[in-house]
């Protein structure tokens, strides 16, 4: 009897969900089998997504409080069991920025949070808002570990965790996305660089898929600005992650980053994030 299909995560930072199916994401979701579909930035209503994609996708959204900003949304093949979207203390707006779903997967549940970080800004407003988030993120992580042996927590996180993942680090050691506490908070995540335990149990347990199955490279980067040559040159950064509990991330057994063939066939200024579990 053959093995069972792996279950094939994707994340991507859609950019604004109308016009990434203008630019050609229908065709690309098309071709690439995916069984769970997380995307950030969605901008758009719940019709919205289920008019693009169809009727054969279940969906679910948590839009944020303005319109026209943020939003997070996770399409599946098969309906989740329950979800969640309160996050973090009630005084703190969360909308459209964290969704979590548990998934039948045979006799095993899987529970998938699609998270949308804020960028910040050093030394403003925007980069306290982005701490709270973290906090809440880093209080809800055992959470969710508690909850289920596999989970997985993926998204546009927007922050780079170690030089390897930006082309252009020393540049940025003073800009959100780079500043030393926020990469921080990926060390209690993850275990610091340098720890003999970093991505194998090190923090709080969990596992970036990617660095496992990359390595010690630079990159692969999965977002880069749409202005000048940085697409042409690589110069980017990898923000887009899949962290997950050590049960999951040993079930791993493919990793791909979906980066476009060139400039003028990008869909969004981010690239999916795919991984097959084998469960």
């Amino acid at each position: 009897m053959p093995p069972a299909k792996p279950l094939r995560v994707a994340s991507v930072n859609v950019n604004g969900v109308r016009a990434a199916f203008r630019r050609g994401m229908g065709e690309w979701l098309a071709g690439r089998d995916i069984d769970i579909l997380a995307m950030q930035e969605v901008r758009a209503t719940t019709e919205d997504l289920q008019a693009l994609l169809g009727e054969e996708w279940d969906i679910l959204h948590d839009p944020a409080t303005a319109k026209g900003r943020a939003g997070v949304a996770i399409a599946s093949r098969n309906r989740a069991s329950i979800h969640r979207v309160e996050f973090g203390a009630a005084d703190f707006d969360t909308a459209g920025r964290w969704l979590e779903a548990d998934y039948e997967v045979g006799d095993r549940v899987v529970t998938v949070v699609s998270a949308y970080v804020h960028s910040g800004e050093a030394e403003t407003p925007k980069q306290a808002e982005k701490y709270r988030f973290l906090d809440a993120m880093e209080a809800r992580l055992p959470e969710l570990a508690a909850h289920s042996e596999l989970a997985l927590v993926v998204g546009d996180l927007n922050v780079g965790h170690r030089t390897l993942d930006i082309r252009n680090w020393k540049g940025n050691v003073k800009r959100a996305g780079f500043l030393p506490d926020e990469r921080a908070y990926f060390d209690r995540f993850l275990g610091a660089e340098g720890d003999e335990r970093y991505n194998r149990g090190g923090g709080l347990g969990w596992i970036d898929v990617g660095r496992r199955f990359a390595g010690e490279v630079d990159g692969p980067y999965s977002w880069w600005s749409w202005r000048g040559k940085a697409f042409d040159n690589d110069t980017g950064w990898r923000i887009d992650y899949q962290l997950a509990t050590p049960a999951l991330a040993d079930a791993a057994d493919a990793y791909a980053i979906d980066r476009a063939a060139t400039y003028d066939t990008r869909w969004s200024d981010h690239a999916p994030v795919i991984v097959d579990y084998a469960i």
